[in-house]
């Protein structure tokens, strides 16, 4: 069993909440469904996850939500709920990263449910990177990070540009400056925007995990019905 235990950091996925990028361009029916079928990814990786798993919903009225989310996981996997705070996303980190290393906990993998490529040989990277480094990152194409790992408490992170193309330098660089040594693992994409969902039909094509799989049709039936309708679903 690793020591490092992961961390999904999500939203309960309801129109109007959350991917609202998405939602602009797709409609709220739509982008609630592809949230949906993004949890179900990340919920994936959790089950398979060989330690401790901890799910921080963004609201703590989904304390309970939380904690079904796994039913048949319960007996294999130490799995704990613990809601995110007020303020924003660093800060809501900062003070998650507080709780869970005050717990015990000391190597953290953190994850969204917007990184449907992640896979075995990347958790696996991230594990061995860990032995090296405080901090390991795992950029994304459009300039944040799918995944953010680290054996020491994160620095300040309230100040960072969260939601911009400058996150992932910005993030490497605070942690740097805090002393800690870091580490880009190779890039990836996210979720947030239409043409994301479009480069997911590739990107799983030959993907055979069940959710990827349910992704994977969802993204096609999608693209299939833009094209049918000749406009941007």
């Amino acid at each position: 069993m690793t020591e490092a235990a992961l961390v999904l950091v999500c939203k309960r996925p309801a129109s109007g909440i959350g991917k609202q990028r998405l939602a602009a361009s797709v409609g709220g029916d739509a982008a609630s469904r592809i949230a949906e079928a993004l949890l179900a990814c990340a919920l994936e990786d959790a089950r398979a996850w060989p330690g401790q798993v901890v799910i921080a919903p963004a609201d703590p009225a989904d304390h309970a939500w939380a904690s079904a989310l796994l039913p048949q996981a319960q007996a294999q996997l130490e799995i704990r709920v613990e809601a995110q705070a007020e303020g924003n996303l660093g800060q809501r980190l900062n003070t998650l990263d507080h709780k869970l290393r005050a717990g015990g906990l000391e190597q953290l993998v953190y994850i969204g449910s917007d990184a449907p490529l992640l896979a075995a040989p990347d958790y696996a990277a991230v594990y061995e990177a860990l032995m090296n480094y405080d901090t390991v990152l795992k950029p994304a194409a459009d300039g944040g990070v799918v995944l953010m790992a680290n054996r020491q408490r994160w620095p300040a992170l309230s100040s960072l540009p969260w939601s911009t193309a400058r996150l992932g330098a910005a993030l490497a660089n605070c942690c740097r400056s805090a002393g800690q040594s870091v580490v880009n693992l190779t890039q990836s994409f996210d979720v947030d925007e239409e043409d994301d969902v479009i480069r997911l039909i590739e990107a799983l094509n030959t993907d055979q995990r069940p959710a990827r799989r349910a992704l994977h049709g969802l993204a096609c039936d999608l693209a299939r019905w833009r094209e049918r309708s000749h406009v941007q679903f």
